[in-house]
């Protein structure tokens, strides 16, 4: 693919991710279009006009840049993401903050390519942030013996 189609095809695709409120928000939906079984990235509208392994690169790319992006937030920003993302989620508030603890859902949102330091870093700084919201919220601790 030549310089100035990656160029249109990556400023469109920032577009597309700026278009996502949150951080975490993206990071979920660029999870979300990793195929788990294969580890590739795919998204059918993007491989119909430039190709699966072009798709793959730039969605890789973006899914890294993103998670280290989140990393780099104190957890006071991390708190705040977390929060504004919880309240664009439809249901009860209380009840998908206990699923979270319990579920934990963001396990997948972790890109293939980080490395164990970030990973560790990534699971540690949410987790204290859920806890956080949680003793805020009063629900109650996933922890019987807490």
């Amino acid at each position: 693919m030549g310089n100035d189609r990656q160029a249109v095809l990556a400023e469109s695709w920032r577009r597309t991710l700026a278009g996502i409120s949150t951080l975490l928000g993206r990071l979920a939906y660029l999870a979300s279009l990793r195929n788990v079984n294969q580890g590739t990235y795919e998204h059918f509208g993007l491989s119909e006009r430039v190709g699966a392994a072009e798709v793959d690169s730039l969605i890789r790319r973006s899914h890294l840049e993103a998670f280290q992006q989140w990393l780099c937030f104190s957890l006071e920003r991390q708190k705040e993401e977390l929060e504004e993302y919880f309240a664009g989620i439809e249901g009860d508030r209380r009840e998908i903050l206990s699923n979270w603890l319990v579920l934990g859902p963001y396990s997948a949102w972790v890109p293939a390519e980080s490395r164990d330091v970030e990973r560790k870093l990534f699971y540690t700084d949410l987790e204290m942030v859920l806890e956080l919201i949680r003793n805020e919220s009063g629900v109650a601790s996933r922890d019987p013996d807490s």
